[in-house]
């Protein structure tokens, strides 16, 4: 299992376990994180699970590729170095302690 930390956007912390090949986002919704609406249910198709990735953590990281790219366009406040999808992350053994912030909007 690798663990991951959500912190959402008033501080709270939300710690969690997933299994290698689960998205951000699919942990996010086992773990009833708020802020983490999904509403298009992990295809890549809204940008309701935005998150900011920790800054340590951007270099383990894969590049957004160009649809992720494009639907950060639209997302509330985005961040162009840290705004990530969770649907989109896929979480590793490499990820194991992985930060990602909650944005206080979703949209």
């Amino acid at each position: 299992m690798i663990a991951l930390t959500f912190v959402t956007h008033d501080g709270n912390r939300v710690e969690t376990l997933a299994r290698a090949g689960t998205t951000v986002m699919e942990a996010a919704r086992t773990a009833n994180v708020p802020g983490i609406l999904a509403e298009c249910g992990g295809a890549c198709a809204c940008s309701t699970c935005h998150v900011y990735v920790d800054p340590n953590w951007l270099p383990k990281l894969d590049d957004a590729d160009e649809m992720e790219a494009d639907l950060l366009d639209f997302v509330w406040q985005p961040d162009a170095a840290r705004s990530r999808l969770a649907c989109q992350i896929t979480l590793t053994d490499a990820l194991a302690g992985l930060i990602v912030e909650v944005p206080a909007n979703q949209g």
